[in-house]
């Protein structure tokens, strides 16, 4: 399933489009941008509350799908305009962590 298929199904918004027809391979679920930085494999879809900038590095080294902040989460600007300009899909949604993942597990298999 895209990105985009992924999020129109499951009513999240985007915060920052890129290549939104990118495939979701499976999901990290982390906070610690160190271990992020270590374990999202590209293609993931990386769920997290985390929305200061450096997530925008992290996505920019791991090349994950997208990036879902969950818990209704939202970016700083400075988050924003880093996204855009790398064209990282960064999603919003109320769901937890584990709803999303559970969700990513029915529908992209």
């Amino acid at each position: 399933m895209t990105v985009k298929e992924f999020a129109e199904k499951n009513g999240m918004h985007f915060l920052s489009c890129g290549e939104t027809e990118l495939e979701i391979s499976g999901c990290y679920i982390g906070d610690l941008l160190s271990l992020a930085m270590s374990r999202v494999e590209c293609g993931n879809a990386w769920l997290t509350v985390q929305g200061n900038v450096n997530i925008a590095g992290v996505a920019a080294l791991t090349e994950p799908s997208c990036i879902i902040l969950v818990e209704d989460r939202t970016l700083d600007e400075n988050t924003e305009t880093k996204a855009k300009e790398q064209g990282i899909n960064i999603l919003s949604t109320e769901l937890s962590a584990y709803d999303v993942a559970c969700r990513l597990y029915e529908q992209c298999q």
